[in-house]
């Protein structure tokens, strides 16, 4: 049938129509028997669908994509087992804000509650993860369904949305009336902030002698980053970034800090401990950013601009809270700002950048190396995956991110495995631009199936793996507070031949231990542009990420030291 608005159709065509009215083109997942009737529709559809290995693989490429694109991601997966394999990739989303829709198939609607085959309440298991899920009970319902799924993952603070849906809603028959508009009840998120609110913070700023903005990940999401670099360059106050909000402006900018907090630069956490106002945007203020809360920005005034109004104060108490879209925010905040005068402050900042820079030991294949290198090759334009841990926090401090989505990584969750399926969602968003996967030889044998999917597809990613034989940021912590007591981290054992699993999959592999052999093979994995490459690089077991603030101390209680 053809998909017009009052034509009648089966359940399963009524979504896939919808999809299209959502402008979703790709969808990432993995068939089953209670997804069998959308399947069936959705194989000439003209919707490309990517079949990955694993479940937990759909949803990190349709967050990858949508992190990369700015658009919703789509993935699928079947009941049951299908469903609960999502469950982490939701909950990633969810923890980091990313619009995703995941459709799960779910056993008929008489069986729901029976303990039937491959059934699970996956509404009740999702639902602390979701901005909101559906169980579809009536086919006459879905056409709203779809479209509020869509609006609510993408407006307001942005997340996950799940549809679950049982395979005879399916097969039902329905009309295909479809809306163009909808308003949710009790669903109306404000976007522009309020005017009084605005002028509060303008007249803080002005009468602050060192003032700080923190840039988060919501810079990203609404779209600010030229809005943030104007009212940058209109007061001259400098900017420090969070994991989530590196790439939000140049990190190479005269005003950047670079990135703040458990390993932030030194000079950027003394800016937050002396500043007199943080003007935090986009920001949730967590743990890895605050370092011990009751000393915290001990003599800052602080002005929080945010679109969710539960995340203000929800951690850090402030005193212009400022619920509003960023990019509107600042653009208001543009017209009344003007250029300050604490020359004094930024003379400061400078001579705490020149005193403590990020730096290392230059003896052997260093990871800090690596990431500098990929950096300088990639003139910083590359679309930047990580995987969690030690290989995160080294791409965060030494990758030179210049644009906004170019870095993707699990923020809140801190998801190993993530990096490498995100990187299929954002080549298949991207397929022009460079992307890498900075990974740690613990996290890539996570979600290494994936390789399947990135060399049936011809997706040319880049994965650098960072091999020290350990769950790397895990020892780092064994090192410092359990006396070198090497628990269960230690991978020397059973450590595969990655360029041998390279080649089993189809894709390309190569393996260097020293600086020489990297630098000699670095621009050929840059630019393959046919396969998958896997580039394994053998580095010292004991390599630390330095400075570390530990859990629970003040930011400017750092541990500093070579690695």
């Amino acid at each position: 049938m053809v998909g017009y608005n009052g034509k009648k159709m089966k359940g399963a065509q009524i979504l896939i129509e919808g999809l299209k009215k959502e402008g979703v083109e790709v969808i990432f997942g993995y068939p089953g028997g209670a997804i069998l009737p959308l399947c069936d529709y959705l194989y000439d559809s003209g919707i490309k669908f990517i079949l990955v290995r694993h479940e937990q693989g759909a949803a990190h490429a349709a967050d990858g994509y949508a992190r990369a694109s700015g658009k919703v991601g789509v993935c699928l997966a079947t009941s049951g087992p299908g469903s609960t394999n999502l469950v982490t990739g939701i909950a990633t989303a969810y923890m980091d804000s990313i619009p995703i829709v995941a459709i799960t198939g779910q056993v008929a609607t008489h069986l729901i509650g029976n303990d039937a085959f491959q059934e699970v309440d996956t509404t009740g298991i999702t639902r602390p993860i979701t901005k909101h899920n559906y169980l579809v009970r009536d086919v006459r319902e879905l056409p709203k369904i779809v479209k509020e799924a869509f609006y609510i993952a993408r407006t307001g603070r942005p997340g996950p949305v799940l549809i679950d849906f049982p395979v005879d809603v399916q097969r039902q028959e329905g009309d295909f009336d479809y809306p163009d508009e909808i308003e949710i009840r009790g669903y109306k998120p404000t976007y522009k902030g309020h005017p009084l609110q605005i002028e509060k913070a303008v007249n803080l700023i002005n009468n602050s002698k060192k003032p700080l903005i923190l840039a988060g990940g919501g810079v990203i999401t609404s779209g600010a980053s030229e809005e943030l670099k104007e009212f940058i360059e209109k007061t001259s106050i400098p900017v420090a970034f969070t994991l989530m909000g590196l790439g939000s402006i140049d990190v190479e900018h005269p005003l950047s800090l670079g990135m703040v907090g458990m390993h932030g630069t030194r000079y950027a956490n003394y800016a937050v401990m002396e500043s007199d106002l943080i003007i935090s945007v986009g920001c949730r203020f967590d743990d890895r950013v605050t370092g011990k809360l009751e000393s915290f920005a001990p003599s800052a005034k602080i002005i929080h601009i945010d679109i969710d109004p539960s995340a203000i104060s929800k951690n850090v108490k402030v005193d212009v809270p400022i619920v509003g879209d960023a990019k509107l925010v600042l653009a208001e905040m543009n017209k009344k700002v003007g250029r300050l005068d604490i020359k004094s402050w930024i003379e400061k900042l400078d001579e705490w950048k020149k005193k403590y820079p990020l730096k290392y030991e230059k003896d052997g294949l260093k990871p800090q190396y690596i990431v500098e290198k990929i950096s300088e090759i990639t003139k910083g334009e590359a679309i930047i995956c990580t995987e969690v841990g030690q290989n995160q926090m080294w791409t965060a401090q030494f990758y030179k991110f210049k644009k906004p989505r170019t870095l993707i990584t699990s923020g809140g969750l801190g998801t190993m495995g993530f990096g490498f399926p995100a990187a299929i969602g954002a080549q298949i968003a991207c397929p022009d631009k460079i992307v890498i996967d900075i990974a740690g030889d613990g996290s890539i044998q996570m979600n290494i199936q994936e390789l399947a999917t990135a060399v049936s597809n011809k997706l040319p990613i880049k994965i650098i793996i960072l091999n020290n034989n350990y769950l790397g940021m895990v020892r780092q912590w064994q090192f410092l507070f359990y006396n070198k007591r090497y628990a269960f981290t230690s991978l020397e054992r059973a450590q595969p031949d990655f360029v041998k699993i390279a080649e089993a999959y189809g894709a390309k592999g190569y393996k260097v231990s020293t600086v020489e052999e990297f630098d000699k093979i670095i621009k050929e994995v840059i630019e393959e542009k046919e396969k998958p490459v896997i580039l394994d690089c053998r580095i010292n077991p004991e390599e630390n990420v330095f400075p570390m603030v530990p859990a629970g101390a003040s930011l400017d209680k750092m541990i500093e030291g070579l690695a």
